[in-house]
């Protein structure tokens, strides 16, 4: 309720008064957090409704903050402590810009009273800090206008594509009069332009042999059961996208053909035979490592479908139609149907794992695959078993999995959390390197106190396996050290806890399967360090 002067007995809306009203219009009511001095007034008189997400560092924060971003489909709201938080912060603050994800940060500034004289613990630079991986950055010229500034940078955050931005509010702006901000309706959806929709659309009703290319951005935009029905239309093989952070086809289905690597000439090797290849809600193509010749292969015509300018400007062959994935992909599908063509080949069975003394990470996720739930959702960061995860662990279904696009550390542990905060009732298993958890172990405290049923599975194969594996694309022969790759002796029991988990490990294989079956049925947040050759 508004407070009442004394004085007057007139109602005063505070700056806090109006953003609460604005966040709970929102939909905003969980607010990810660590907590600094001058973030103290925005949390006084918390409101009932809300939760705060409390997170025990500031990149922890950002990586729940994004998960629950994503499985939500809404911006979620981040508060962080002046310039050292959001420095912290700024590893997941680019991943969140790579992913997509909208975010409201609102970061802490001193008293403006004093930041003439730099005060201790002022953020000088508060909005070039976070640039260029914030779509807009302010700090209002008067504490009037910070509702109205995080009013527009919700709208910001939330027009495609997608992404965080940040507000920069002084500690003394909290308790300043102010008005309500008017309601508004933005939209979000743009529709691609027709002309360059119908030129895509006659190329594929053309085609003798089209193939699919899907990324990221079409399950971002609910654009599954449609893609699945353009597919079959035209009997299409399709491809994942190179290190796509989204599952946009069934991995089950007849006319998926596996996962392009970021590789020009394996991608067009790959793609070879195909006359007409449509990116849907992805880069054509994201590249790892140097290459050379065409990008796609001789005779045939790149197509995209994506929501986002930058992408659409690089890409460097083709037509590429810019708006909404999901409404260009309707506007394909209201053509009148093509004529028929013959089903691709299907891709070739998995092959099956057998248990050996020191197990493979392939077996320990064929294991894991038969005994999940198809609802359960995967949250990922394991890069150096992401190819055994593709062969043996198919996602089925529509937001079933989550990565980080940037191919930054420490968003997976704190990502299964916001995902399960925003799925309720529902198991996040958490894929982890030994290497990667360590970017951002705390989360295992906020998933404990929450009481969070996830799962979380150490693959630990004790060294920095991708870098290891990588390193003769720069010249290393099998004889030389790779220096700072080897992680000997972490205790992830003693880790988790410490931290409120249970915990167990897995050497042999003999005992994965039960092991597995119990984390699977925590009431809370588990974790198995698995280890593997």
């Amino acid at each position: 309720m508004p407070a009442t002067l004394p004085t007057t007995g007139l109602p005063s809306i505070t700056v806090r008064d109006a953003v609460y009203d604005l966040m709970r219009r929102f939909g905003m009511t969980s607010v990810f957090a660590n907590p600094g001095s001058t973030e103290l007034p925005m949390f006084r008189d918390f409101p009932s409704d809300f939760r705060y997400v409390l997170g025990l560092q500031e990149a922890v924060v950002v990586g729940m903050a994004d998960g629950y971003a994503q499985a939500t489909r809404n911006a979620a709201f981040v508060n962080l402590h002046s310039a050292a938080g959001v420095g912290n912060a700024m590893g997941n603050i680019f991943t969140a810009h790579k992913n997509r994800t909208p975010m409201v940060i609102v970061s802490g500034q001193q008293a403006r009273s004093i930041l003439p004289f730099d005060p201790f613990l002022a953020s000088p630079y508060a909005t070039e800090l976070p640039k260029p991986y914030v779509k807009w950055s302010v700090q209002p010229a008067r504490a009037q206008d910070v509702p109205q500034a995080i009013a527009r940078a919700y709208y910001i955050a939330m027009m495609p594509p997608c992404g965080p931005v940040l507000v920069s509010v002084p500690v003394d702006d909290w308790d300043q009069p102010c008005e309500l901000v008017a309601e508004r309706v933005v939209s979000t959806q743009l529709r691609p332009e027709p002309a360059v929709l119908e030129r895509i659309g006659a190329a594929l009703d053309a085609s003798r042999r089209p193939a699919f290319v899907v990324g990221g951005a079409a399950d971002r935009d609910g654009a599954w059961d449609d893609i699945i029905r353009l597919a079959e239309v035209h009997n299409a093989r399709v491809w994942t996208a190179p290190l796509s952070g989204r599952c946009s086809f069934p991995e089950d289905h007849r006319l998926f053909a596996g996962f392009l690597p970021a590789m020009r000439e394996r991608i067009v090797q790959l793609l070879d035979g195909h006359d007409v290849i449509v990116a849907i809600g992805a880069p054509a193509f994201a590249y790892h490592v140097e290459g050379a010749g065409p990008h796609v292969p001789a005779g045939a015509t790149l197509c995209q479908l994506i929501d986002d300018p930058e992408t659409a400007s690089w890409t460097p062959v083709g037509i590429a139609a810019l708006g909404s994935v999901r409404l260009a992909v309707q506007d394909l599908l209201a053509r009148p149907a093509p004529v028929q063509r013959l089903a691709p080949a299907p891709r070739a069975a998995r092959p099956h794992i057998e248990p050996s003394s020191r197990m493979s990470a392939a077996y320990v996720l064929q294991t894991l695959a038969e005994l999940r739930d198809q609802g359960d959702i995967i949250v990922e960061e394991a890069p150096s078993s992401r190819s055994a995860m593709q062969e043996q662990l198919p996602i089925t279904r529509s937001e079933g999995f989550f990565t980080m696009d940037s191919g930054g550390l420490g968003y997976g542990m704190p990502a299964a959390v916001g995902v399960a905060l925003a799925k309720p009732g529902t198991r996040v298993i958490g894929l982890i390197g030994d290497g990667s958890s360590m970017y951002s172990i705390q989360a295992l405290w906020s998933a404990a106190q929450l009481k969070l049923p996830i799962t979380f599975l150490i693959l630990n194969n004790r060294r920095y396996a991708a870098l290891q594996e990588f390193a003769p694309v720069f010249g290393f022969t099998a004889e030389d050290p790779v220096q700072g790759t080897d992680l000997p002796d972490l205790d992830f029991l003693a880790l988790a806890k410490g931290m409120g988990c249970d915990a167990l490990q897995v050497a042999d294989p003999k005992g994965l399967r039960d092991a597995l079956a119990q984390a699977l049925q925590s009431v809370g947040p588990s974790v198995i360090d698995v280890r593997i050759a």
